[in-house]
């Protein structure tokens, strides 16, 4: 099939790659040159495992291809997916002016023929019936420019003379650092619409994904496809990240009580965890979430019960808790080394979860503000941020280029990302190069037992 990806983040531009990828012709757009550059090189704009590999064999097999024209993408596609950012305003609700111009361009550059226009970029409930609108707006305009001066309508006209396109609502549930491999194994797939055409056509887009073809397991039963309305297809992305966040607010309530009764926040996650009703997921304390989506959508859904005269208690007892938690590594460090100013802490990554370079509200940014406020000197490590070079957004702190450099001089360490490689560090000789070789275990990856053994002074979240 012909498909059409507008917006290349990292929604975008994995989606569009592995659509290539099991044999659809893509084509990617986005209004950055160099970024667009960068991607028909081979080159991914961002990492992310296994992207850059995808991408590669796509062009090589021509497959995919980028560009800036959004008419020449829109002319390709039988399906266009908006896939742009909906960033957070101040007051919680959604940025949705990128969809906004996006549906407008599409709408001015449609010809005759049919096409499904998919909101995948996450969008406030009702978006569906409102790019609908842009659309025809777009459209409405540039049929006024296809009017001559005698006001008969020119016969290569769009709306009612030639163009007819539906909106789906096709929710992504990706996880950075496994987005790649999520596309090819997905939970399921929800599709919004009311029209039958619409679905059939998504149907088919995803028939290899839905049959186990580039699946890990191929002998697992096919992946389930929800077919929904536009309204209940958009609340389900909301409401599973507010679940999961929710989950993950609701485990550091217990690790804060854990810390007061002596009790092992692990052993109760695991305990309760086998409960089929909980499962084990999500179970893990430490010190908060972050990133693009869990913060943005979960006061996006806030926003809009507001909006309709509701007040979504539960949601915002969840925001509150993880705006405290984020500052319990900043007073476990206080409980042990007293007086910060003056003091040298290191920060064991930056990025808001392993295997991504993305710092979109991310914890560290929270600690390092507040440990420079208080008086000490901030160093940090991340296994991406540090070898990329990468310090948009990161003021207060010197970033090393390894574990060991690190460690040299610091009064304390805080694991801020359970980065892999951070299990295998060779933490009895960076207890030497410390001051004083104390840890803070904010995610509670590391073996409490290894680090006392190295010379540490190990220190948890509810253990």
């Amino acid at each position: 099939m012909r498909v059409c990806v507008i917006g290349t983040g990292y929604v975008g531009l994995v989606t569009g790659a592995c659509l290539a990828h099991i044999g659809h012709d893509v084509i990617c757009v986005d209004n950055n040159e160099e970024k667009v550059k960068i991607m028909k090189s081979g080159q991914s704009p961002i990492f992310e495992p296994g992207l850059s590999e995808i991408m590669q064999n796509a062009i090589q097999s021509g497959k995919i291809k980028f560009t800036t024209d959004l008419a020449a993408g829109v002319n390709h596609g039988e399906i266009l997916f908006i896939a742009v950012g909906t960033p957070p305003l101040p007051t919680g609700e959604s940025d949705t002016r990128y969809v906004e111009a996006v549906a407008k361009g599409i709408g001015t550059n449609l010809n005759s023929g049919y096409k499904v226009i998919v909101n995948k970029s996450t969008v406030p409930i009702g978006s569906g019936d409102w790019v609908r609108m842009i659309v025809m707006d777009g459209i409405a305009e540039r049929q006024k420019t296809l009017v001559p001066a005698g006001g008969v309508p020119d016969e290569g006209g769009l709306g009612e003379y030639g163009a007819e396109f539906d909106v789906v609502s096709n929710p992504e549930f990706l996880r950075e650092g496994s987005a790649v491999y999520d596309t090819f194994n997905p939970d399921r797939i929800v599709l919004g619409g009311n029209n039958p055409k619409a679905i059939a056509m998504m149907k088919e887009l995803y028939a290899p994904i839905v049959e186990r073809q580039y699946a890990e397991d191929q002998s697992l039963p096919p992946v389930s496809v929800l077919v929904t309305d536009l309204s209940s297809a958009e609340m389900i992305k909301y409401a599973a990240n507010a679940f999961l966040a929710t989950k993950i607010s609701f485990i550091n309530e217990v690790a804060n009580i854990c810390d007061r009764v002596g009790a092992d926040v692990t052993q109760v996650a695991k305990g309760i965890g086998l409960d089929s009703r909980i499962g084990n997921k999500f179970l893990n304390a430490g010190i908060g979430w972050g990133g693009s989506c869990f913060p943005k959508d979960v006061s996006a859904l806030i926003h809009t019960a507001d909006d309709y005269g509701y007040e979504a208690q539960l949601m915002k007892a969840a925001v509150s808790v993880n705006e405290r938690q984020r500052l319990i590594a900043l007073e476990k460090l206080q409980q042990v080394l007293k007086i910060l100013k003056g003091k040298t802490v290191g920060l064991l990554g930056l990025t808001f979860k392993p295997d991504t370079d993305d710092l979109r509200d991310a914890p560290a940014l929270n600690l390092i503000e507040q440990l420079n406020r208080l008086g000490a000197k901030v160093k940090a490590y991340d296994p991406i941020i540090s070898q990329t070079g990468m310090r948009h957004g990161l003021s207060g702190v010197v970033v090393e280029t390894d574990a060991e450099r690190l460690a040299d001089g610091c009064d304390a360490l805080v694991l801020v990302t359970e980065w892999e490689q951070f299990s295998n560090l060779d933490y009895p000789k960076m207890a030497q190069l410390m001051t004083h070789p104390v840890v803070i275990d904010g995610r509670n990856f590391l073996d409490p037992e290894t680090m006392v053994r190295a010379g540490f002074q190990y220190v948890g979240v509810g253990r």
